[in-house]
């Protein structure tokens, strides 16, 4: 449950600020500190340690009143990206949250356009920090139970902030489950309770189905599991369908593989370490799908999750394997442990079947695009140059920063098999990213395709606004790329 938030567009006073407890104030770059509520207690912390006012501009400073209230100030450019302020503000807000308060004062000071978005970013990073991730510590941190603003007053009550929060939180939230705690079976009824939430549709292909459909290359990983209940679950949302003219229908797909091993090409314990979280491309999906719905977006909306667990067992699938994938491509097996783009291989292909607008996948994929970009941006393939143009300026937009990366056919060499259509994978493993792009483009057909690699979907210390390492790297990129789509 998201906090309480009251806005109010007077700045604030020298008694509210004295009994708020935690404060933070957001002010714009100046070279001299403005008169307001605290400034003389500032300006003595700052004179104390031989701080210039810019350094507000770069770092955020704390200072404690008489009263006992702790407020922290910082300065935000003008010109300064979303994704850098962002960063400003949840370096500020960080200090603040370190002794999680159940109230939080938020006071922005500056001109009218400044005010809106500062105002917008304090309180987006204060809703999205509110609340702590699951964890069965025998002490949990408390959540942030009320947000109240000063200096400005949104006209819907930050409607479209709050619906990003939301499902940035949902994606994080499931990302950090342990694998004793989300597993397919597990994953596939929570997925049915966020339908009821939102106004979903359901429908599921599990494993035996699957089987006799011929989603081969889903069913090679999935087998390995001793509890069958890997499934590729399709969610449909289509209130927002009809209220724009000419609105489109976006499939997403998400990678679910809930416990990575590699299978019988085991992890050494360094890399499966954090493998719980091989399915944040579902949850990315079910967030894109929470914060689309509140919105209200005049799109029509299908999630693909493939749900599944990349096992050790007897039953397990094999080097040099061929399986068949559904839509009839044979794929010689080359690393167990290159299981993501099995399981996505059949779940894009149920994507295009169903003949939509645009196909985006998210997946934690390959090493090799960590190596490219570390854990600050993700990569994106783009089918053509116009959609590698909406995918740059939603990352832009949104503050969630991504490399557009191509995909040549002459990579395809690389994948040639003497004894099936394709590799799934090259023993060299040079530029993975790259090939498993080639790979996964023989499942969209000619649908217009977006694949996200999520190599920044956990960053330590926190990216953005966000302070967890799981950040829910996406959500705000797709929902800003939907609200482009009918402009």
């Amino acid at each position: 449950m998201l906090p309480k938030l009251a806005e109010n567009k007077q700045e604030i006073a020298a008694k509210t600020l004295e009994s708020a407890g935690h404060a933070l104030m957001l002010l714009p770059v100046s070279k001299t500190l403005p008169e307001m509520p605290g400034s003389v207690e500032l300006k003595a912390a700052m004179k104390r340690r031989d701080l210039k006012i810019d350094t507000l501009a770069k770092s955020p400073v704390a200072v404690q009143l008489p009263g006992g209230t702790l407020v922290v100030v910082a300065m935000l450019k003008a010109d300064a990206s979303p994704f850098e302020t962002h960063e400003q503000v949840r370096k500020a807000l960080a200090l603040l949250m370190a002794e999680h308060p159940k109230a939080l004062t938020l006071a922005v000071s500056g001109d009218a356009a400044f005010k809106a978005r500062a105002a917008e970013a304090g309180v987006y990073a204060a809703l999205v920090n509110a609340v702590p991730l699951p964890s069965r510590k025998s002490k949990n941190d408390p959540a942030l139970k009320s947000v109240q603003l000063f200096g400005y007053a949104s006209a819907d009550g930050f409607a479209r902030v709050r619906a990003l929060a939301e499902g940035n939180l949902l994606t994080r939230s499931l990302t950090v489950q342990g694998p004793d705690e989300l597993t397919p079976g597990v994953y596939r009824k929570r997925i049915k309770a966020l339908a009821k939430q939102y106004g979903w549709t359901v429908e599921e292909y599990p494993f035996a189905k699957l089987k006799k459909m011929g989603a081969g290359a889903f069913c090679a990983v999935a087998q390995g599991s001793p509890a069958k209940d890997a499934a590729i679950v399709r969610i449909r949302w289509e209130g927002g369908r009809g209220k724009g003219k000419g609105s489109k229908k976006v499939a997403f797909v998400g990678k679910g593989i809930c416990f990575d091993t590699g299978g019988h090409n085991l992890k050494p314990a360094k890399y499966m370490q954090g493998m719980h979280e091989d399915m944040n491309g579902s949850a990315v999906v079910l967030g894109i799908l929470a914060a689309a719905s509140k919105l209200k977006l005049p799109v029509a909306l299908e999630g693909w999750v493939a749900l599944a667990e990349n096992h050790i067992s007897p039953e397990a699938y094999r080097q040099n394997e061929v399986v068949k994938a559904l839509n009839g491509t044979t794929i010689e097996v080359v690393h167990t442990d290159a299981e993501g783009r099995m399981v996505l291989a059949d779940t894009l292909t149920l994507a295009a079947k169903a003949k939509p607008d645009l196909i985006a996948d998210f997946a934690t994929l390959t090493g090799t695009m960590h190596y490219a970009l570390g854990s600050r941006m993700s990569g994106v393939f783009a089918s053509s140059s116009a959609l590698a143009h909406q995918a740059s300026r939603a990352a832009t937009a949104s503050g969630e920063r991504i490399v557009v990366f191509p995909y040549p056919e002459d990579y395809d060499s690389s994948l040639d098999s003497t004894v099936a259509d394709v590799k799934q994978c090259s023993m060299e493993g040079e530029a993975d990213h790259i090939l498993a792009t080639r790979f996964l483009s023989r499942f969209v057909g000619d649908t217009p395709w977006l694949h996200m690699d999520l190599s920044g979907h956990s960053c330590k210390g926190g990216l953005g606004a966000v302070m967890s390492d799981a950040n829910g790297f996406g959500v705000a990129w797709a929902i800003v790329l939907l609200e482009g789509m009918n402009t």
